[in-house]
């Protein structure tokens, strides 16, 4: 199937089906439940039709980061448990608790809004900060957080759902912060009883972490990047952080094929310079190809002159700077024609660039490859493969 065609400029293809044979792969590495992370519009895949595809693959709950996303899928018709985790003390969460959404509750100020909703009984995740250092009640004023949330839910003005907590180095497996941050996270539920609340859900591993580390999944796992086959385990490291090799694959299936169409080609002699400030000139007389898409797209610009891209079955470097709304291949004398369709990065069953080819590429990481693409670039969820 061809995903794209000569009237489009560009297009992010999200294979539904991938999504969904990733949450199932991802569920049976756990006897708990699984809460897919469809944040930052579902990692660039599209909150919405990411969500109904975790949640056809056997997700059990949803997780965004604002409640604003949260209301999105709300107003989308998706009814499943939702969660959302990060917002300031001062914003108006009325609308989020009308509408059967968790809240994530790091901080006093955090309580009394939700306890004040005009909502009672509000469900809400108490956030411990085990090591992360960043979202998440320091460890000193735990007590006092778990206290007051219990005489909150006497009152029935919350509902303690769970108790939550975020790893910071679970791609390395055997970091000692796993084991240390797991004892904490331990040892605040111990608090959380000891105040009298009885939370359903306690809940700490990501991705990595479900995959790799047993003793992290407790009741619930909240999956992100996994779900869109993306694997943060795919590169061993060890507790030094230093590259030992390919770990065994874990079979989630990249979701994303981010494509475009050649829309000029020109023939040009030797010493052609290309794009702002001239960083790439023809070594020879050399066919160009110019294909619309560029870093108002998301397209990062540190991609120039580095990252790789697909057409007429090989893959280029991408010649010069990465421009607004357009980037540069040279592809010498091969027959590259305006319409021809292009791959930036898929599954990389064609021979294609991966999301992980051009993080690596790019000197960073594939969350923010895929999650950077931006609105401009339309997304279409397909069943049945991306071909």
């Amino acid at each position: 199937m061809r995903a794209s065609g000569p009237d489009e400029r560009a297009v992010a293809i999200i294979d539904a089906d991938a999504i969904a044979h990733n949450v199932r792969t991802l569920k049976a590495a756990t006897s708990g439940e699984l809460l897919a992370v469809v944040k930052a519009n579902g990692y660039g895949h599209g909150a919405v039709g990411s969500a109904r595809a975790a949640l056809t693959g056997g997700a059990d709950q949803l997780g965004v980061a604002y409640p604003t996303e949260a209301l999105e899928l709300r107003a989308a018709g998706i009814t499943a448990p939702l969660l959302a985790w990060l917002w300031p003390p001062g914003e108006d969460i009325t609308a989020a608790a009308g509408g059967a959404v968790m809240l994530g509750v790091s901080s006093p100020a955090h309580l009394d809004r939700v306890a004040a909703a005009p909502v009672s009984g509000a469900g809400i995740h108490l956030k411990i900060d085990t090591g992360l250092g960043r979202g998440g009640s320091p460890m000193s004023e735990w007590t006092r957080l778990c206290e007051a949330a219990a005489a909150a839910q006497r009152a029935r003005e919350v509902d303690v759902v769970g108790v939550m907590s975020h790893l910071a180095n679970s791609e390395v497996l055997g970091d000692p912060s796993i084991a240390d941050q797991t004892a904490r996270f331990r040892a605040a539920l111990a608090v959380a009883r000891d105040a009298g609340l009885t939370p359903r859900y306690a809940h700490l591993a990501n991705t990595a972490a479900a995959l790799g580390t047993p003793e992290t999944r407790f009741d619930l796992v909240r999956c992100g990047i996994g779900i869109y086959g993306l694997d943060p385990l795919d590169t061993m490291t060890s507790g030094s952080g230093s590259r030992t090799g390919l770990r065994e694959s874990h079979g989630l299936r990249p979701a994303m094929s981010l494509r475009a169409t050649v829309a000029l080609t020109k023939r040009v002699p030797a010493g052609q310079g290309v794009s702002y400030g001239l960083t790439y000139r023809t070594a020879s007389e050399s066919t160009l190809a110019l294909i619309p898409i560029g870093y108002g797209d998301g397209i990062s610009r540190t991609a120039s002159g580095r990252a790789p891209v697909w057409v007429g079955g090989r893959q280029y470097t991408i010649a010069g700077r990465v421009a607004m709304d357009q980037l540069v291949i040279d592809v010498g004398d091969e027959a590259i024609m305006a319409g021809d369709e292009v791959i930036l990065f898929g599954d990389g069953r064609l021979g294609e660039p991966t999301a992980a080819d051009w993080a690596a590429a790019c000197g960073t990481i594939d969350y923010e490859i895929v999650t950077a693409i931006s609105a401009r670039v339309p997304r279409r969820h397909v069943t049945g493969g991306v071909g």
